[in-house]
């Protein structure tokens, strides 16, 4: 049937981009490294070093991730081709609407793998710390900051990643004056690097009494998680540093600590400044602070141009109109407009729920399509 012949043609379509995607994802060599750090590990003082051994199992986990994903790829196609096949031969159309939901659904699995070889930077496979800041609108702009915060905290729950949040400053009547917290999964910083800069909201604020559009603005700062050898050659000479102890703030009831336990870093010579109050103890606030002021600096030491320092740190224009990367309007229509990519979304509740994948997407081709 002619139905179930393109399906099969669309799937044999995938037999050469798929080998494509074996070499770049250098599965062959992934998987000769997979079997030396297995015998390493059978080794009888491999576990003298815990921290170099515990480093060597994750990095195995992390290939074995790799490899089984790309097997269960490649078993997803030759499935559907074999079932497309008897399908056909036996005329069986109430397989026809399932064989299209299963193509579709292995067509967006092959994409995710397909992105995954984009991720060539040096920190891409790292955690990323996320920074927001509510800028032009007043309270409009902390509410703005709200939203986003809870974008991000989706996105990453429907990527099984980990959301830790390390400070949290509340607007002055609603929403949120600034937060910053770590998304922690494999590549995290690679695929929210493209969220760097300012973010747009046109819509009816709900704290005007008179229902008028409003424009509001946030700043959302992008930046690596350093392993601990990175962190461990970077020095600081600490008295540049003020040290503030403040008492932590936030949601309410047990969150709140009774004493000075959240920690502002300020580094005198370049002004930037890191806060942590996610931690009970004081100690483990400063150790925090010290590894996103460290992370920072390092951003800024390796840059040796202004484009390579807001790839790594963020997009330090103005919070405000026309420095925006991407636009959310409300009202009086419903669209969400990558300003770099072109890249857009009507259905605006699904972008806020953290459905924000092809504006990732499209922006990790276009730095493909750069190179």
């Amino acid at each position: 049937m002619l139905e179930f012949d393109n399906i099969r043609l669309e799937l044999e379509s995938y037999e050469e981009p798929i080998a494509q995607l074996k070499d770049a994802l250098h599965i062959d060599h992934v998987a000769d490294q997979i079997s030396e750090y297995e015998n390493r590990m059978q080794e009888p003082d491999f576990w003298n070093n815990v921290d170099k051994a515990t480093e060597i199992q994750q990095t195995l986990g992390r290939l074995k991730k790799r490899v089984d994903s790309y097997k269960s790829l490649v078993s997803e196609r030759e499935d559907l081709l074999a079932l497309c096949e008897l399908a056909n031969e036996e005329e069986d159309l109430d397989s026809l609407e399932e064989l299209k939901a299963s193509t579709a659904s292995f067509k967006e699995d092959f994409e995710k793998m397909r992105l995954e070889t984009l991720l060539t930077g040096p920190y891409d496979a790292n955690n990323a710390t996320i920074t927001l800041h509510a800028g032009a609108g007043g309270t409009e702009a902390m509410d703005w900051c709200s939203m986003l915060y809870r974008m991000y905290t989706r996105w990453a729950e429907s990527h099984d990643f980990t959301v830790e949040e390390l400070d949290f400053v509340d607007g002055d009547t609603a929403g949120i004056q600034s937060v910053s917290f770590m998304v922690k999964g494999e590549n995290a910083y690679g695929f929210l690097r493209s969220e760097l800069g300012v973010h747009r909201l046109v819509r009816i604020s709900p704290f005007d009494s008179a229902g008028r559009r409003h424009t509001s603005f946030a700043s959302c700062e992008v930046i690596p998680e350093l392993d601990q050898k990175t962190e461990d050659d970077i020095k600081i000479d600490m008295g540049d540093v003020r040290i503030d102890l403040y008492r932590a703030t936030g949601k309410g009831g047990q969150h709140i600590n009774k004493t000075d336990t959240a920690v502002r870093m300020t580094h005198n010579p370049t002004g930037i400044v890191v806060s942590c109050q996610a931690e009970r103890s004081q100690l483990q606030n400063k150790e925090t602070c010290l590894r996103m002021l460290k992370a920072k600096l390092f951003a800024l030491a390796r840059a040796s141009e202004m484009e390579k320092i807001e790839d790594l740190k963020g997009n330090q224009m103005e919070i405000a109109w026309g420095s925006q990367i991407r636009s959310y309007v409300f009202c009086p229509y419903t669209l969400v407009k990558d300003n770099r990519t072109g890249y857009e979304e009507v259905d605006v509740d699904a972008v806020m729920d953290g459905n924000i994948d092809g504006f990732i997407n499209a922006f990790l081709s276009g730095m493909k399509n750069e190179k």
